[in-house]
């Protein structure tokens, strides 16, 4: 029989140091994102940890309001671990979360993860022209 693999958004079960821990060191995205800064985040967002035999594996983060919109960010599998599955396993959790179900636009932002998400149905946006952002991606760094 296989490790136990559970997916769970109880906030008592995951280990946000660790998530800080690789946020802040091992991803392009958020390196040197100030601790107060990341608890914030934590805190207003919908978190997702995936454990495996109760040791935290994978992590993602959507910023919702829960009714029409959401933003996946923060997703990631501990290196020693990728490869297996389980950010597809991961993902399938999140997007069967009810708070997520049938809401009119589910964005998120990859820079080498296309196919991954293509099996969820993301594509290019279909207006790109009626998209615009404001990003900094060098913020923490200042």
């Amino acid at each position: 029989m296989g490790l136990r693999f559970e997916v769970t958004t109880d906030t008592a079960k995951i280990d946000f140091d660790a998530v800080y821990r690789f946020l802040n060191a091992e991803s392009s995205w958020a390196e040197g994102i100030p601790r107060d800064l990341f608890d914030r985040a934590m805190r207003n967002a919908l978190c997702f940890a995936s454990l495996l035999a109760g040791e935290q594996i994978a992590f993602a983060r959507v910023i919702t309001d829960c009714a029409t919109f959401a933003n996946l960010v923060d997703v990631f599998v501990v290196p020693e671990y990728r490869g297996n599955g389980y950010a597809t396993r991961l993902l399938e959790q999140v997007f069967a979360h009810p708070d997520l179900v049938g809401l009119r636009r589910f964005t998120l932002a990859t820079s080498d993860k296309h196919g991954l998400y293509e099996k969820f149905g993301f594509h290019a946006p279909l207006r790109p022209d009626t998209l615009m952002e404001r990003y900094d991606p060098d913020i923490y760094k200042k």
